[in-house]
Parts: structure tokens; sequence; C-alpha cells
């Protein structure tokens, strides 16, 4: 099992270190397993340093897709978005 540290801004820090979000929506530019932690450094975008906050979890699912292959044609995609929804 791996530690993988990303980045994150400070609103979105806010909303997983209080358990609220439970979810990453990420560019698939990194390997990423079931079982791994995802440890999450908040950044502030405004002076570009690390705040020293870090907060981890475990993953428990990892979906990967390509814009192209998803459900809805790619029109639609780039005209309306796309919403991540977090279940409890």
């Amino acid at each position: 099992m791996a530690i993988i540290k990303k980045k994150i801004w400070p609103e979105y820090f806010d909303a997983v270190a209080s358990g609220k979000k439970k979810y990453e929506l990420r560019l698939n530019d990194f390997e990423v397993k079931e079982g791994d932690t995802l440890m999450l450094e908040e950044w502030n975008p405004k002076t570009e340093e690390y705040t020293g906050r870090k907060v981890g979890r475990k993953v428990t699912y990892v979906g990967k897709f390509k814009i192209d292959e998803l459900f809805w044609p790619e029109e639609q995609i780039k005209d309306k978005g796309i919403q991540i929804i977090s279940l409890e």
C-alpha cells in the first residue's frame, strides 16, 4: 500500500478534513489503487505555499475514464460539464 501526496486548495481541504467531502476528482497522471492512502496537503494558490495542514484518507475505490468514452456525447459534456456526487 502506497502513500500518495497531492496538493489541495483550502476550500476543498476543509471539506475533506471535516468529513463532508468523501471523493476526489483528479487528473489521471499518477498511479493509485484501492488500499493506498491519499495524503492531501493544503496548498494556498495565492501565496503558492503549503500551509502545513495535511489529511490522509484511505482509497476505497478508483474509477478511471476518458472524456470521449463517457456515456454522454462530448458536445453535451463541453456544454453542461460533469458533476461528481458524493453518497453516504
